[in-house]
């Protein structure tokens, strides 16, 4: 089977959120607040799927050309960001990979135009290199690269002092790092932890459900996830939600009832079919709520039922 000409690939995964740790079998990226991204790069073509496989080109028309970036056939992991105000706006790749119309698109790219950004290859000269350690993985997409632009560039990494990153990236109000072991090697669609996030702020998928509309313009939603195959709900999240995204959710359909248990508080709410995912950004508490929640966006490379609550209350 070759990976190139299947294109089906499912990225690694990152391992559950710790606390930052300096270590020389280790090298330390910054999180980059984007989209995962597969790249396909051939000689005279670029393809990007996301992590459900779906082709993404149409909605970044923007990187059409950044297989002229590279000296021969390969495929990249990375992340597609946009940036805003110098730093990535989860937000805004979101807005862009749920827009349909050529012309709006066209028009956003424009505005803030995305870019790609490797950290990794699986696949190189027509040979998948995924069982290679991970620091002959970096040379080999240094060595593929052929000159980066403003559309395309390889993730810089620091050794040992993670620390140090970590405590860079929170004063920057950057997403996090990622810590990744030097002899890891690549395994589709598994989370181990060779690769683990470490994040100032907490973020995790959630369901859906329902909205409330509130005085003075504000607007919550009412999130939840799986628990052993059944919704749980887990609150509301009202910050960062606009009009504009229950635009969005009017396309799903309208329940006369929730669909899961809720407590009393939610006799306003506007239930929908549960089958859109959001993306919610808290302070990290002991108690385990979503204190200070934000809504950052909706996110279409994820199925509901993948929204798995992370450990019982």
């Amino acid at each position: 089977m070759d990976i190139f000409e299947e294109k089906n690939i499912k990225p690694m995964l990152i391992g559950e959120n710790q606390d930052a740790f300096d270590s020389p079998d280790y090298i330390y990226e910054l999180k980059l607040d984007g989209e995962r991204c597969i790249a396909y790069l051939d000689k005279d073509s670029t393809e990007l799927r996301n992590k459900r496989n779906v082709k993404m080109l149409s909605k970044v028309p923007e990187l059409s050309e950044i297989h002229k970036q590279v000296k021969c056939r390969c495929i990249l992991d990375g992340e597609q960001i946009v940036m805003v105000n110098g730093r990535p706006s989860f937000a805004e790749i979101q807005r862009r990979s749920l827009m349909s119309n050529a012309f709006k698109i066209k028009l956003a790219a424009e505005k803030n135009a995305a870019s790609f950004i490797a950290y990794d290859i699986l696949y190189y000269k027509d040979r998948q290199v995924t069982d290679l350690p991970l620091m002959e993985r970096k040379k080999l997409l240094q060595k593929v690269v052929k000159a980066e632009n403003d559309r395309f560039a390889i993730s810089r990494y620091i050794e040992e002092k993670g620390i140090a990153l970590y405590e860079l990236a929170e004063q920057q109000k950057l997403e996090g790092i990622v810590a990744k072991r030097k002899d890891s090697k690549y395994y589709f669609d598994k989370r181990t932890k060779d690769w683990i996030k470490i994040k100032w702020l907490l973020d995790d998928d959630f369901v859906v459900c329902g909205y409330i509309l509130k005085g003075a313009g504000k607007i919550s939603l009412v999130i939840a996830q799986y628990r052993e195959g059944v919704l749980v709900y887990k609150g509301h999240v009202t910050s960062g939600v606009t009009s504009r995204h229950i635009d969005i959710l009017s396309q799903l359909q309208r329940l006369s009832s929730p669909s899961l248990e809720v407590p009393s508080g939610n006799d306003n709410a506007v239930w929908l079919e549960p089958k859109q995912v959001c993306v919610v950004q808290w302070m990290p508490r002991d108690n385990g709520a979503l204190n200070q929640s934000v809504f950052k966006g909706f996110r279409d490379d994820k199925e509901p039922k993948e929204c798995i609550e992370k450990s019982k209350p």
